[in-house]
Parts: C-alpha cells; sequence; structure tokens
C-alpha cells in the first residue's frame, strides 16, 4: 500500500482537531502536519507541537523560498503547510493528513491532483455558532469573523472529493480513517 496525502478541511469550530484526535488513536502511524503561522499561540498550545509560530517577516521568506505548500490568510494571520516535511513522510510511505483551510485545500489540489480532500461540515449552523461561542478563546467580533467565513466555506465544500458531518466525533474519525487507510 502507498501512503497518500489527505486533507482536512472545514469551517473553524467544527470539530477538527477532536476528530483528527481520534483518527490518530486509530491509525497512529498517520503523520499529523505542523503549520506554520503568523498567528500568537493560544493558551497551553506548544511551538513545533501545535503549530511553527513565526513572525510576518519569516512567513514572507518562506513564500519566496517556495518552502510552503499551501499557504493562506485567515482572520488576519497567515497559514502555510511545510512542503519538505510532507514529502519525506510520503517518500517514507507515511500516509499525511493535512488539517488546513479551504483556500489551503484548493492549493494543495493545483499542487498533488492525487490528494484526497475532505470537509468537515457541522451538523447544523446552530452547533458551529455554539462551538465557536463555547471555546472561549475569541472574541464576539472574532467569533463574528469565523462565522462569516464559515459561510462561504460550507458553499466551498463541493470542491471537496468527500463530506463527512460532523455529528458525533468517533463517527466522524471512522469516516476519515477510510481515507487515510
Amino acid at each position: 500500500m502507498t501512503a497518500h496525502l489527505v486533507v482536512l478541511s472545514g469551517p473553524s469550530g467544527v470539530g477538527k482537531s477532536s476528530v483528527i484526535r481520534e483518527a490518530l488513536r486509530e491509525l497512529p502511524e498517520t503523520w499529523l502536519s505542523v503549520s506554520a503561522t503568523t498567528r500568537a499561540p493560544r493558551p497551553g498550545e506548544v511551538h513545533g507541537e501545535n503549530y511553527f509560530y513565526v513572525s510576518q517577516d519569516e512567513f514572507d521568506r518562506m513564500i519566496l523560498d517556495d518552502e510552503l505548500l499551501e499557504w493562506a490568510e485567515f482572520a488576519g494571520n497567515r497559514y502555510g503547510t511545510p512542503k519538505n516535511a510532507v514529502a519525506e513522510k510520503l517518500a517514507g510511505n507515511i500516509p499525511v493528513l493535512l488539517e488546513i483551510e479551504v483556500q489551503g485545500a484548493m492549493q494543495v489540489r493545483e499542487a498533488m491532483p492525487e490528494a484526497v480532500l475532505v470537509f468537515l461540515e457541522p451538523p447544523a449552523w446552530a452547533d458551529l455558532e455554539a462551538r465557536l461561542a463555547g471555546r472561549g478563546t475569541e472574541s464576539a467580533t472574532e467569533i463574528q469573523v469565523r462565522l462569516d467565513a464559515a459561510l462561504k466555506e460550507l458553499e466551498s465544500s463541493g470542491f471537496f472529493d468527500h463530506v463527512v458531518v460532523n455529528d458525533d466525533v468517533v463517527s466522524a474519525a471512522r469516516e476519515l480513517i477510510q481515507y487515510l487507510k
């Protein structure tokens, strides 16, 4: 079996991290890519584990040096996937999972058409609103920015190879696992 790249996208607050945690319990050999970002760490986040936290200038350099498989701006911050690490894991026959924004997923599709793109959506809009408010990590203004972006992202779900509804984390993770095997 050849290892392949799976991209998981979906609106902020849909539960991507929870689904991924559950999927990695079942498939620990899968490598979860760590993105670079210009956003500040949230409480408890660790550099190199959750993200590579970089300055705007460092991110600009990474773009100029063609070090990113994809990158996008979201909610005033930039996020990108370092491409050398992805290539090394795939060359080593290790399945790779990216958790990235919709814009980034579209770039991956262009760069690596063989990638499997999975869109995670909430069971209902009210669930997404509740999850974002319940996190307690963003201001009301930031939550509204994320909700506005979520509306646009939900409209792009047809671009993806598969759509998974996160009405139950374990079930959603099992569906994601199908695409990683």
